[in-house]
């Protein structure tokens, strides 16, 4: 070690500055703490160690860059007792964050990222008497959790909610959620279990829930200092009548969000102004609001019009509105609706933000959806897209789902992958075959045809599909994505397309596969199938 650092002594300060941030910070203090007095004064200071990540995040998991006994004997052993009033925020995996909070005292920790927790490993963290007492119960005023949803059950959950709130008794800051992202257990409020589940320091929370009820519990005092609440929550729809109807005139930033599927199911129309416009009109002192939700509306759609007058000219102390409300619409007859040359790509000044509106008919599921949003866009998805999408950026979208009565084209695909290039899920819906299809055996006409990638795709749900969109997705020289993808599939349209599991043109993309969910009847013992996807565990739900 001593002669590879040769070259770094003839170098300044500066410039080994400059070469270590290229570097991660991590690596760096494991491979050259105590190489010499100067090489520890360099890489010792807050630069690089104020910040402290020992996870790695992968598409459904956090790994532990601690798993090693070496790597963690010599953090907590040699590095960290000689760093550790320089540390300010620390991201730890639950297998290992014990040995390292007791590894040395840390007067500056303030934030803490706590991972793969379950109700085992914090019980065991806050029984330690030296954490509980020197940082848990003082200093930590900001802190993150992702709970392992493959464990908990949502009583455990609940435990684990109460053992933080009681525990971190200066927390002003928590973020709250599971750890996969496209896997995560909703937490329900209306329990007598989360009683307890209360804050007078918290100030700011993110957390996904279940419901607007479950919003309205989060809001019914408990948290009574709150001014800052970013809600993701499954179903729109209330449920119950809550009765706790108090202003809430601390809160200054209310975000909520729903990917809304529920919407289809139910036919409940007054949940915009029987339940989000109540909750809205509550924050009397608002001052920044986020609202991307769907709504089932019965005769008219939300509009800039609806917007400006329940939302906007309600609300005098907002100042910055960001929004995605897709209003959903059954068809009757007789209905005189807009056409959608009338709506289509409407750009409008409003609130000192782009407005984007258009309007989508299904005519053989008798229903229509009217899109309205500020752009850019924060949104995190984005659902039932069809032809008829305007072409934008939309960087924050995370989740998509693709819908309509008309053929998707591979270049429809092409437009969705530029429009959305951070995409994770991916959910179709098209019964219609394609109309350009270009056939995988010609090859003149499969030069022709650009592969489209999606690096950051690692969920896809094709079920209710036509065979073409299947091959769309399997064919690598139409669709590229990389390992690790979860799969989600009717089995006899698999078995279609793949030729009962022997056809090379979708060998490729199914060896990327490393969660095969299939849906319809079950094969117990099909050896083709299970080495064809020799990489992927091979699951059955029951409900598709």
């Amino acid at each position: 070690m001593e002669q590879s650092c040769i070259g770094l002594r003839d170098l300044p300060d500066e410039i080994l500055i400059n070469i270590f941030q290229k570097l991660d910070n991590i690596d760096v203090l494991y491979s050259l703490e105590g190489v010499n007095q100067r090489i520890n004064k360099v890489i010792q200071d807050r630069i690089f160690t104020s910040h402290l990540n020992f996870v790695k995040r992968l598409p459904h998991v956090f790994i532990d860059l601690l798993s090693s006994d070496m790597m963690l004997n010599r953090f907590c052993s040699q590095i960290l007792p000689k760093i550790h009033d320089k540390i300010k925020w620390l991201h730890l995996e639950s297998s290992s964050m014990k040995y390292v909070l007791c590894a040395a005292n840390y007067p500056n920790l303030d934030t803490l990222s706590l991972n793969n927790i379950d109700q085992k490993s914090i019980q065991c963290l806050f029984n330690d008497e030296m954490i509980s007492s020197n940082i848990l119960k003082n200093q930590i005023t900001t802190l993150f959790v992702t709970i392992d949803d493959n464990k908990e059950t949502v009583f455990s959950m609940i435990k684990v909610c109460n053992y933080i709130v009681n525990a971190f008794t200066n927390l002003m800051d928590l973020t709250l959620y599971e750890s996969s992202f496209i896997n995560r257990i909703p937490l329900c409020f209306n329990d007598g279990f989360f009683s307890t589940f209360r804050s007078s320091t918290l100030l700011k929370l993110n957390i996904r829930i279940y419901t607007i009820d479950d919003c309205l519990y989060l809001l019914d005092g408990r948290f009574n200092q709150l001014h800052t609440l970013y809600v993701d929550i499954v179903d729109v729809n209330p449920s119950e009548e809550i009765k706790n109807q108090d202003d809430l005139p601390n809160l200054k930033c209310f975000y909520l969000s729903c990917k809304g599927e529920a919407c289809y199911y139910n036919n409940d129309y007054n949940c915009y102004n029987g339940s989000i416009l109540p909750l809205l009109y509550r924050m009397l002192n608002l001052e920044e609001l986020d609202l991307y939700i769907p709504v089932k509306v019965d005769k008219t759609f939300i509009d800039e019009n609806d917007l400006k007058k329940n939302i906007i000219n309600r609300m005098p102390r907002l100042n910055q509105f960001r929004f995605y409300i897709r209003s959903i619409m059954n068809i009757h007859s007789g209905m005189d609706l807009p056409s959608i040359e009338d709506i289509q790509y409407r750009f409008i000044e409003f609130a000192n933000n782009n407005i984007i509106s258009y309007v989508d008919y299904f005519p053989e599921a008798k229903q229509s959806q009217y899109h309205i949003y500020s752009y850019p866009s924060f949104m995190p998805y984005y659902s039932d897209i069809t032809n008829y999408f305007p072409n934008r950026l939309f960087t924050y979208v995370r989740v998509v789902s693709l819908y309509d009565e008309h053929p998707f084209d591979h270049e429809f695909f092409l437009r969705i992958q530029k429009s959305f290039p951070f995409m994770e899920t991916l959910n179709l819906t098209n019964q219609k075959p394609q109309n350009h299809k270009q056939s995988y055996e010609s090859n003149n006409n499969n030069q022709n045809l650009s592969v489209i990638e999606y690096p950051f795709l690692n969920n896809l749900g094709i079920i209710h599909v036509h065979d073409d969109y299947i091959e769309q997705f399997l064919f690598d020289t139409k669709t590229y994505f990389r390992n690790n993808v979860v799969l989600h599939i009717k089995y006899e349209s698999l078995q279609r397309v793949t030729h009962n599991f022997k056809r090379d043109a979708t060998r490729i993309n199914c060896a990327k596969i490393n969660n095969l969910c299939l849906y319809g009847e079950r094969y117990h013992s099909n050896s083709a199938l299970k080495e064809y996807f020799s990489f992927a565990k091979i699951c059955y739900p029951s409900i598709f």
